[in-house]
């Protein structure tokens, strides 16, 4: 068992697949470094599959395009899975080949791949051949074959990184959560608690699957936000000191490649309500509900830049509240829908919202806010056009006197740790008129933590460009309480 004194001195740290593909750069920044002896242990290690591999596994994260997964779900041709799963095996052939210079350890993580591409390929085949005599219905599996697909490509990164420290002299250790050819069917505390069993930390470093297979159904569950609840279980569960995560950019004021990386600023610190608001936006320090477990448990989190280990990144904790009111992050979202259902009936009437949002949760659309006044509900959602059809559709159905109708949109949202300050929601207002940027709606709430702007999905950039300007490059001056903007 984990000694508990080892516990107070531990971090659980995670590393993204956009780092890791940049593997050299993780071991010389944050894997080994000039790191030497005892200071290399202490540390927990959950890596996510290398990027784009996840992508060629299910579907392409931001277009939607289908991967082996949605090739074999989609079945226009039996074979197209096949074909898509084979380029996958070679693509992860080609990162072997470029973290390995030696041919022995190179030849053992091609024979990992093989076999789990091969293992899967043939239950994929045999649950094709079983679900063609009619008695096993295809759908009923779809959730297990993700699950299946998305476990390779965190073990593969998780296996090579763990051999490739070994090939350092590092007493690395893999840990594999992904349950391959196990029979047993644990939860995820009980997978994570029997994977830890007997790792001394004072002398192991543990590589950790992102994925972890385990009853409650992690993709079901989760989707693709997997790797973060692994990273604050294995936190929580082995009572860490900090948990960090390792991005390839900082916790910034704005988006860089939108406001300019000579304009924006690391956040510092700030506390989990931002987290929170962030990741409604889809721009996530952390997945919400791995955040709750973190937060529950007082284990503050740190979010780092992996290329700049130096650089103390941004705390995150429960506690924070910044002594002076202001404005930390501007942040936004592109493709949103505003979905409009207006119905004169439902002036004093009661149990619309409830049924709009069974329609909206069937469809499985992410709701980022809500508009309602006498005869009006606005839902402002994500998700893909044919989704969004589909719900108006079943609200056209469900409502026949109603009327439906949708606009594309995009959020502005700025998040702060303390925003409680008169004027501040006028001057945001403000600097956006003076851009000539027309606000379709806003949004407040009593916690004072973000404010919420609609605004046409072409004023996007411009939105956040003047909102940076004017709340946070300006911050230092003397806020004016007033309509008016210097």
């Amino acid at each position: 068992m984990i000694d508990n004194r080892d516990m107070s001195r531990h971090t659980v740290e995670k590393i993204g697949g956009t780092s890791m593909s940049r593997f050299q750069e993780v071991m010389d920044n944050i894997l080994v470094g000039h790191r030497k002896g005892q200071e290399l242990y202490n540390r927990i290690f959950v890596v996510s599959a290398y990027g784009g591999v996840t992508d060629m596994l299910l579907e392409h994260k931001k277009s939607g395009s289908p991967g082996v997964y949605g090739l074999y779900t989609g079945a226009e041709t039996d074979w197209a899975w096949g074909d898509l799963l084979n380029k996958v095996g070679e693509r992860m052939c080609e990162i072997n080949t470029d973290i390995f210079e030696d041919d022995l350890n190179r030849q053992k993580a091609d024979q990992f791949v093989r076999e789990r591409i091969e293992g899967v390929r043939s239950c994929l085949i045999d649950l094709h051949r079983l679900c063609s005599y009619g008695h096993f219905q295809l759908d009923e599996h779809l959730i297990t074959v993700r699950e299946m697909l998305a476990a390779i490509g965190e073990a593969h990164s998780a296996f090579n990184t763990a051999l490739r420290l070994q090939q350092q002299g590092v007493n690395a250790h893999f840990i594999d959560l992904t349950g391959w050819r196990e029979l047993d069917n644990l939860t995820l505390d009980e997978r994570i608690k029997q994977a830890f069993s007997s790792i001394d930390l004072e002398r192991e470093l543990p590589i950790v699957t992102g994925y972890p297979r385990c009853k409650e159904g992690t993709m079901q569950t989760y989707d693709r936000g997997y790797s973060e609840i692994t990273f604050s279980k294995v936190a929580v569960l082995t009572e860490a000191r900090e948990a960090i995560i390792h991005k390839e950019y900082h916790l910034s004021s704005a988006d860089p490649k939108v406001v300019g990386r000579d304009k924006v600023e690391p956040i510092g610190r700030t506390n989990y309500d931002v987290a929170d608001q962030l990741s409604n936006l889809g721009m996530e320090a952390i997945h919400p509900r791995a955040a709750k477990g973190l937060r529950q448990r007082d284990i503050p989190l740190r979010v780092k830049n992996a290329f700049e280990p130096e650089h103390e990144g941004t705390l995150i904790d429960g506690n924070y509240k910044s002594d002076t009111p202001c404005v930390e992050i501007i942040a936004g979202r592109k493709g949103v829908f505003a979905i409009e259902f207006f119905e004169q009936d439902m002036v004093g009437s009661y149990g619309y919202d409830a049924q709009l949002l069974n329609i909206l949760d069937k469809f499985k659309l992410k709701i980022l806010a809500k508009d309602t006044n006498a005869n009006t509900i606005t839902h402002f959602v994500a998700g893909s056009l044919k989704l969004i059809k589909r719900t108006t559709q079943a609200m056209e159905e469900q409502f026949p006197s109603a009327t439906v109708s949708v606009r594309k949109v995009a959020f502005i949202s700025a998040i702060g740790s303390n925003m409680d300050v008169p004027g501040l929601l006028s001057n945001a207002a403000s600097a956006l008129a003076k851009a000539s940027i027309n606000i379709l709606a806003l949004h407040q709430s009593m916690r004072q933590v973000d404010m919420q702007f609609v605004v046409e999905e072409k004023d996007y950039e411009s939105a956040i460009i003047y909102l940076h300007e004017h709340l946070i490059e300006r911050r230092s001056q003397p806020l004016p309480v007033s309509l008016g903007v210097a």
